[in-house]
């Protein structure tokens, strides 16, 4: 049987949404953006998301934020180039 491919999943969980990381993202850069921007009134932070579509999250002192990582099945589309969007919105199906 063929070993099958995984990769790591990153979800962010703000405010009762989540979002899922897009393979490209720099964890400890987003975790310290976010930290800059709960020390301000309110500051927009932006990342993409799996589907290759930015996101901007507008992180206040009273935003509540979690962050969890787990290893899923490997998607090939799940590269973080927003030229190239797929799922939800995008999806013919």
């Amino acid at each position: 049987m063929a070993e099958q491919k995984t990769m790591v999943q990153t979800e962010i969980l703000a405010d009762g949404v989540t979002y899922l990381l897009a393979q490209d993202q720099d964890l400890d850069e987003l975790k310290r953006r976010i930290e800059e921007a709960v020390a301000t009134a309110g500051t927009f932070v932006d990342f993409v998301v799996v589907g290759n579509r930015q996101v901007s999250l507008l992180v206040t002192p009273r935003s509540r934020m979690s962050i969890s990582v787990a290893t899923v099945l490997f998607d090939a589309r799940d590269t973080g180039d927003v030229d190239f969007p797929f799922g939800g919105h995008y999806d013919l199906l």
